[in-house]
Order: structure tokens, then C-alpha cells, then sequence
């Protein structure tokens, strides 16, 4: 990775907030641990909650784990999350109509949708914030969904997946972030654009903007354009690869390693055929299982070169350690009990159940990026640029994938 300074980072609009060490109870990432855990926990068991069960689960499981930081708030809270928890609902409903279904639209963007539908025509109050807790709750999806990640299955039937995402993450992240220097965009949004374009959209982005204290607001654009650039991508893509006479093998890895949401590449896939949807499904989580190497990877990066000044200092061990996400040793532990802890008839039972839990708390997340967007203040956010650098990326991670695809499926 690049350690030259950008003289951009001086000008952000939004510069990065100093790291400070919080205490645990404070701190959202060992919260989302926390949170996560009573629900890995009880699918380890074989124990999962009914549809009607899980909006309680929901409510209290989150509400219990932000207890200690949110003291008097937790009654606000409650009433935020609830109207939440209704609207993440509401855009999983959307997204299974049959009519929605069948153009492979997904929650994720129809949650966006109502929460910005929201912002733009309703007030937001105060109660209401209080349950805005986009970071909280993406990082509990994370780490849930360590657990559906199966590393002895990975390696048996993926490796030509894990060898794909090994050589696509570090290529397409260093592409991205070369055209977000070119373009002037400052490093912070330059390591959140090249992080979402490369792995895996929102999720490793939550993962970069905790890796480098990164800025809010720059977090909220990337994942609205990621959103909005994956649409295009799940309708068309399909289409090209039948007009290009590509085997299912390699669309299906094609589409794994480009389409940025593992939601998107099942949609897309499943327009290719079965063979498509299998391989894809197993890129994509290949590049998932990478979250965690990426994150390590950038805090002790960014820690080294200074932070978004870019003013080069001893780095010490503390250091790095305040800038790692931790959610991340969630995910990766997860990953690693249920595949080898957990009973192998358990874990595989416990990957539906614990898809749609997953999802609730996803859903909640993509709600609140909505409820705390104002469409104006994105669009001005840095000229246009940091978007036009993300499309640069993701043409440049097109062409690239569709090479390895070949090389690595064609046969």
C-alpha cells in the first residue's frame, strides 16, 4: 500500500476524528460481540427464534448490550428501534413480493430507500436518533455472520475462490486507491472506496472506517454508492455473460468477485444457472473471510504513516490495537467455532436460521444510513470525485475478476 502523504487529507471537510481509548461498555465494537453472542450461543444449540420471536430478540439483545453507554437514553432508544426495526422489516417484505423478487432487488436497498424516504419527509427526533446506530448494528451482522462462514468446507470445494479473491483484493484495492489519488480525493475516502470496491461493499467498509477512526459522513457515501452502483451491475451483468457465452463457472465467479453485497451475487448468480450461484457464493465468501486480514492489514498501515495527516511517528503496539476494529475477533472467532467446535450437522443447520437473524440486524443498519443522510450534503460531499473514483475502481475490478474468472473457472 502507498505511504505517501496526500496533501488533499489537510483540506478534508470532514477531518478524521483523534482515536481515543473508550471503555469496553462504550466502545461499539465489543458491544456488537456482546450482542452477537447470546444469538450464537443459542444456534449453537439448535435454538432460534420464530418470525415473531425476532423482533423481541432484536429489541432486547440490543438494547441489553448498549445498556451501560446508553443510561437514561435506553427508553428513547427502545421507541427509535422499534420504528427501525419496522422499517428494516418492511424492506425485507418489499424485497420478497414476487413482482420485487423477480428483478433480483434486495432488502439492502429498499431499507436504504425508507430510511432516506424518511429523513426527506418526516422528522427525525431526537428519540428517533438514539436508535440510529448504523456502525452497532452492521457489526453485530458481521460477526453473525462469521459463523456461516465454514473454513473446512471453504477450503474442500473453494480454493480456486480463496486463490481469486487472494489476487483480486490487493490489485483492485491499490487500482482504486492510484485513481482516488489522481482524482484528488483525500487517503481517508480513498481507503474506504478502495476497501468497499475490493472486498466485500458496506461490510469491509464498516471494517476500514474502524480500522482508521475514518469520518462518518465519507462512510454514509460509500455505502449509498455502493448501493446505488450495484443495481445496474445485478441486472446487466447476467445478461452480458449469456451474450458473451461464458460458462456458469466462471459468470458465477465473475459475479462473486465483483457484485459488492453477498445478497446481490445470490440474485445474480441464480439468472446463470445452479453451477453460477455455487461458485459465486463461495468467491464472495472468500473475499468475506479476508475482512478481517484487511483490517489488521490497514490499521497498522495507517497507524505507520500518521493517521489522515499523514505525519509519520513511532507506531506502537497500543496503537494499532486502538485502531483495529474489534468486531473482527468476533467475526473470525465465530467463523472458527462453528467450523470446528460446533457439531458439522449443527453449523450446517444453524446457516438459514442464522441468515435471517443476520439480516435484521442488516436491514436496521441500511435503515439508519437513510435516516442520517441528507441527499444534498452527500452529492456535494467532495465534488463528485470520490464517486467518480469508486466507478474507476469497480470498472478497473470488472475487467481484472473477468480475467482470473477465466483463468481460474474456464476449464
Amino acid at each position: 500500500m502507498p505511504d505517501t502523504p496526500n496533501p488533499a487529507a489537510a483540506d478534508s471537510a470532514y477531518p478524521s476524528p483523534v482515536p481515543t481509548a473508550a471503555p469496553w461498555w462504550k466502545n461499539e465494537d465489543w458491544l456488537a460481540v456482546l450482542a452477537a453472542l447470546p444469538v450464537l450461543i443459542a444456534a449453537s444449540k439448535g435454538i432460534f427464534p420464530s418470525e415473531t420471536m425476532l423482533p423481541v430478540w432484536f429489541l432486547v439483545i440490543s438494547g441489553v448490550a448498549l445498556l451501560a453507554s446508553l443510561g437514561k437514553k435506553m427508553v428513547p432508544f427502545i421507541l427509535g428501534a422499534v420504528i427501525v426495526y419496522a422499517l428494516g422489516w418492511a424492506s425485507q417484505w418489499i424485497a420478497a413480493q414476487p413482482a420485487v423478487k423477480a428483478y433480483g432487488l434486495e432488502y439492502v436497498i429498499f431499507a436504504l430507500g425508507l430510511g432516506l424516504i424518511w429523513s426527506h419527509t418526516l422528522p427525525v427526533p431526537e428519540w428517533l436518533r438514539e436508535a440510529v446506530r448504523t456502525e452497532f448494528f452492521i457489526k453485530v451482522g458481521i460477526v453473525l455472520l462469521g459463523a456461516t462462514i465454514l473454513l473446512p468446507e471453504m477450503l474442500k470445494a473453494g480454493m480456486p475462490g480463496l486463490i481469486q479473491a487472494a489476487l483480486v483484493i490487493p490489485v483492485v484495492w491499490y487500482a482504486c486507491f492510484f485513481i482516488a489519488k489522481k482524482l484528488k480525493v483525500d487517503e481517508e475516502f480513498g481507503v474506504m472506496l478502495s476497501t468497499a470496491v475490493s472486498i466485500c461493499g458496506v461490510s469491509a467498509a464498516i471494517a476500514a472506517c474502524g480500522a482508521i477512526q475514518g469520518d462518518r459522513k465519507k462512510l454514509s457515501y460509500v455505502t449509498s454508492i455502493v448501493l446505488l452502483c450495484a443495481v445496474p451491475m445485478m441486472i446487466f451483468m447476467p445478461v452480458v455473460i449469456k451474450q458473451m457465452g461464458l460458462s456458469e463457472a466462471v459468470g458465477g465467479a465473475w459475479l462473486g468477485g465483483t457484485l459488492d453485497t453477498s445478497g446481490s451475487v445470490a440474485a445474480a448468480t441464480e439468472q446463470v444457472g445452479k453451477d453460477a450461484t455455487k461458485v459465486g457464493v463461495i468467491v464472495k465468501l472468500s473475499q468475506n473471510v479476508l475482512i478481517g486480514v484487511a483490517a489488521f492489514v490497514l490499521s497498522v498501515w495507517w497507524s505507520m504513516r500518521g493517521g489522515a495527516n499523514g505525519e509519520r511517528g513511532k507506531v506502537s503496539v497500543k496503537v494499532i490495537w486502538e485502531r483495529f476494529p474489534k468486531f473482527v475477533i468476533g467475526f473470525v472467532l465465530a467463523s472458527v467455532i462453528f467450523s470446528y467446535l460446533v457439531p458439522a450437522e449443527v453449523a450446517a443447520a444453524a446457516s438459514k436460521p442464522l441468515k435471517a437473524v443476520r439480516e435484521a440486524w442488516f436491514a436496521a443498519a441500511f435503515v439508519c444510513i437513510g435516516l442520517e443522510t441528507r441527499l444534498g450534503e452527500l452529492f456535494s460531499l467532495g465534488g463528485g470525485r470520490p464517486a467518480l473514483a469508486f466507478l474507476g475502481g469497480q470498472v478497473f475490478n470488472i475487467a481484472w475478476t473477468l480475467v482470473l474468472a477465466l483463468w481460474l473457472f474456464g476449464k
